[in-house]
This record gives C-alpha cells, structure tokens and sequence, in this order.
C-alpha cells in the first residue's frame, strides 16, 4: 500500500525495529523505514502516506531534518511507524545494518533483550528517553560490525 500510495516515485520500504528480528521481545508497534533515491520529494508525499491513516508528526524535524516520521493509531494506540529518510544516508544505513546483524546473531539478540527488558522496567517521560537508554547497547554494535567489515576487506 505505501509503495502504490508513493505512486512514481522511486523508493524502497524496509520493516526496521525490534519486530523485524524474529525473537526479540518487542512493543506491538510495527516500525517502517521507506527510503526515498532523493529526499526532496519527501514534503510532497506526506499528504499521500497521511491518506493512508497516517498521522504525520514534525515534532522531531529540528533535530532530525532528514527525516519525515508518522504514526498510526488505532484504539488511542500506536501500531505502526514511519520513517522516512534517504536510501544510503546514515538514519538508513545504520537501520538496516543493525537490523540485519541481529537477525543472523541469536546471542547478541538475547543481550538485547534482557537489556530492553530492564529498561522496561523503569518510569520514561516519553518513548525518546527509553529510546535513548537503548543507544549505547546499538552503537557499540555498529561500531563492532563496521570493524568486522572493514577487516573483511
């Protein structure tokens, strides 16, 4: 539905986050990254995606200007996510890698899961502050798996 909804415009979606790793324990939001060839088409394909039941959230757009983000609520809950960004950018990129390391690493998604289970556990003002807890746990990922490539090579 996203991709006719893009209609001619050249893009890719992605189902990102912790429901795309079979597994992990994860929130009933369903996280999806469509990937544009080039982002200045993203302000016109917001009303396309909002057509759809999205609601587009500009809240977070000073401190990420590369991306455009919606939600989808049903019954006062969140179900679905959307971020759209520019394939081959780092929000991309860093995504995708991350994802797909631990789809092929169970060990590293048990690590993962006991740390989001503590994490859970907590009081968060807002979903950011949990997000942002999460992050170091990632990045050392990222850096490990961009070692690991580099030295593939």
């Amino acid at each position: 539905m996203l991709l006719e909804a893009l209609g001619q415009i050249e893009a890719s979606v992605e189902h990102i986050g912790s429901t795309a790793v079979p597994g992990l324990a994860a929130r009933d939001i369903i996280d999806i990254m469509i990937g544009l060839r080039d982002f200045v088409e993203a302000d016109g394909l917001v009303p396309k995606i909002v057509t759809l039941g999205y609601t587009y959230v500009p809240d977070y757009e000073d401190v990420m200007p590369y991306r455009r983000f919606f939600r989808k609520i049903r019954g006062g809950v969140d179900t679905n996510h959307i971020h759209m960004v520019e394939i081959g950018k780092s929000f991309w990129q860093r995504h995708l890698l991350f994802r797909d390391y631990l789809r092929q690493n169970p060990e590293v998604v048990a690590k993962y899961a006991m740390l989001k289970e503590e994490l859970a556990q907590q009081e968060w003002e807002n979903s950011n502050d949990y997000a942002e807890a999460k992050t170091q746990f990632i990045k050392k990922v990222e850096q490990y798996v961009r070692r690991q490539k580099r030295a593939d090579l």
